[in-house]
């Protein structure tokens, strides 16, 4: 599979092996329809179940999603803060896996010719995979995908130096995406008003053993949640 424009996308923007538009060298290379498989997905499940010492399906679902969604979403993002197409079909995509089976980075082979169409049947046919295998309701996965969208978008324009321009892309992507994507959502904290993502999702990973509630998670109170990112905007800026 050619990487469809995405190599140059990735020069262009720092940091591009981190943010998953550069693949390791290690790993397993799985194409994209095979996330939308619901007993493949299964597997992935119970894998995570395993690492994690939890059989709360509806817990490993949706950790998986989080990390799932925002890997996929990467490529047609990115290049459209670029200003290269990059398709978000999933038979465009190909997603690789850490040896945990954690999804880390993934790989447009063509251009898109619709971004909006094409994330709406990528998305929906993943979340539909996911909510089968963990018996989960797929309201809260496209919460998660809009704030994987809405996180990539901030990670891209902190990169590219531009968070206002790129972050502004979010809200028209969703619209266009349409229901039942919700709006992505920004506050700006601080000061010197570092943008951080108000989150309409939980991602539910404090619920597994060893691991802690995000900074950010809307299930903190406004007051928790606002000094601790008030505390993120110090160091950042």
């Amino acid at each position: 599979m050619t990487d469809g424009g995405q190599a140059a996308v990735a020069a262009r923007v720092p940091g591009a092996g981190a943010l998953g538009l550069v693949p390791p060298p290690l790993g397993t290379v799985v194409p994209g329809p095979l996330v939308a498989d619901p007993a493949w997905t299964a597997e992935r499940v119970a894998e995570l179940g395993r690492r994690h010492r939890s059989d709360d399906r509806r817990v490993l679902a949706t950790v998986w999603w989080y990390s799932l969604s925002a890997v996929l979403v990467t490529p047609p993002l990115a290049g459209l803060a670029a200003g290269v197409p990059l398709s978000a079909r999933l038979p465009d995509l190909s997603v690789t896996l850490l040896a945990g089976g954690t999804p880390v980075a993934a790989v447009s082979a063509a251009p898109w010719t619709d971004p909006a169409a094409e994330l709406r049947e990528t998305l929906g046919a993943v979340v539909d995979a996911v909510a089968e295998a963990g018996g989960v309701r797929p309201a809260p996965l496209w919460a998660i995908a809009t704030d994987s969208i809405a996180n990539r978008l901030l990670a891209l324009g902190r990169a590219l130096g531009d968070v206002a321009a790129v972050t502004a892309l979010a809200g028209p992507v969703a619209a266009a995406v349409g229901a039942p994507l919700p709006a992505p959502r920004y506050v700006d904290v601080g000061p010197r008003s570092v943008r951080f993502t108000r989150r309409a999702s939980c991602c539910l990973l404090y619920r597994l053993l060893g691991e802690a509630t995000c900074t950010s998670c809307p299930r903190r109170t406004p007051f928790e949640r606002q000094v601790l990112l008030e505390d993120t905007a110090e160091r950042i800026a």
